[in-house]
């Protein structure tokens, strides 16, 4: 997992809407890493982290592939609560109540230069989106329980094992990110 690096290059435009939740799961990351760790396996300490990594990686990745909000040329916008919103020359306006309950206009034009920013920037694992665009890998929680050469037999872990071949009542476990099962 890459440490998120601040270039000196400013965000893209709709960087505002995106940035509240991108640094909630940052500071979610901080208290994760400073987490008193007595009482628990190695292994067991680094378990949060993985899962916020993912969930930072997921949210871009939905962003751009699933909901289609930042996109590729196409103007589309996901705003919690916009009154009015119209298009002028290529840029979505919207006229929302900022905090101080004040009408203000916001325009923006969603490209990819906002993903490739975020995948620059280190918010999201560019390694780990090109497998979630890949069959079978779509809900995978992170590339080491797909790396062969960590596992005694060369196999994958256990958790991209399905659920159906596993014996009924079996509780599985990853010892790398804790994951219980990312194979559907």
């Amino acid at each position: 997992m890459p440490k998120v690096r601040r270039s000196k290059k400013p965000p893209p435009d709709a960087w505002e809407l995106i940035e509240p939740t991108l640094e909630e799961l940052d500071q979610k990351m901080r208290e994760a890493e400073t987490e008193p760790h007595e009482g628990k396996r190695k292994v067991e300490c680094l378990w949060p982290i993985f899962r916020l990594h993912h969930q930072r990686s997921r949210y871009i990745f939905d962003l751009f592939y699933k909901r289609k909000t930042i996109s590729r040329g196409n103007v589309l916008i996901m705003h919690s609560s916009p009154l009015r919103s119209f298009e002028l020359h290529g840029y979505i306006c919207l006229i929302v109540l900022d905090e101080a309950r004040m009408i203000t206009t916001k325009c923006f034009f969603w490209s990819s230069e906002l993903y490739e920013y975020c995948i620059k920037e280190g918010y999201a694992d560019k390694n780990l989106i090109a497998k979630w665009k890949k069959q079978g890998y779509e809900n995978l929680c992170c590339l080491r329980c797909i790396q062969t050469r960590d596992t005694n037999f060369g196999t994958n872990c256990i958790c991209r094992v399905p659920k159906s071949k596993l014996e009924v009542g079996r509780i599985i476990e990853c010892s790398h990110c804790g994951c219980r099962g990312c194979s559907g």
